[in-house]
């Protein structure tokens, strides 16, 4: 069975839902910002910067030999998913915008529902993800962009959980293991010095 040049190109942490996720996130937080935040301003750059840090440290950290390094990561992206949240929960507050409660987005922003139906519909997203049109409404983008993000937030936090009890349950492991090589090495060595009190 033959495989196509993209689908062999796939790494693992494109499977993640938890990384997929941040793809429309960091999308349209560059349309977002592009259309409503002045450029070249702090703000600006800061929240295209949070929204890709919040995707490639996913990225980067899967791709990490150690574990431990992995969690780390995750936890930076999450940390920049945050700071991301409080941009756009900035932007309504200063705009006097309200901020809607998750079901009348899911009810009135057909858009949020489109995102997850392309984030679903296949294991990996394609190259080029079909995803609507940012709203331009800002009330309504600030508003999906919001949802978006919580959403986001809410699976990396999972998977960090999901990656901080495999490292408790290896890390158990290994310790064990060290602990019988510990024993065995200092068994060899006085295995070595003869009977208590050593050779002269």
């Amino acid at each position: 069975m033959s495989h196509s040049v993209s689908e062999k190109k796939k790494a693992g942490y494109e499977y993640l839902l938890a990384y997929k996720v941040t793809v429309p996130v960091y999308d349209y937080t560059v349309l977002f910002c592009n259309i409503w935040i002045p450029k070249g301003s702090r703000t600006h750059d800061q929240m295209v910067q949070s929204a890709r840090s919040g995707m490639q440290n996913v990225a980067e950290g899967y791709a990490q030999g150690r574990l431990s390094g992995y969690i780390t990561l995750v936890g930076v992206a999450k940390g920049s998913l945050e700071e991301l949240l409080n941009d756009y929960l900035s932007f309504a507050r200063q705009r006097k915008l309200p901020i809607w409660e998750k079901g009348r987005v899911i009810r009135e922003i057909g858009e949020i529902r489109e995102i997850w139906g392309v984030l679903r519909r296949t294991p990996t997203l394609p190259d080029t993800p079909n995803f609507p049109d940012l709203p331009d409404d800002p009330e309504k983008a600030v508003n999906l962009l919001i949802t978006l993000v919580y959403q986001a937030k809410y699976l990396q936090e999972k998977l960090y959980a999901s990656l901080l009890e495999k490292h408790r349950k290896e890390g158990g492991f290994h310790e064990k293991l060290l602990q019988d090589r510990m024993a065995f090495r200092n068994k060899g060595a006085w295995g070595t010095r003869g009977t208590k009190g050593g050779t002269k």
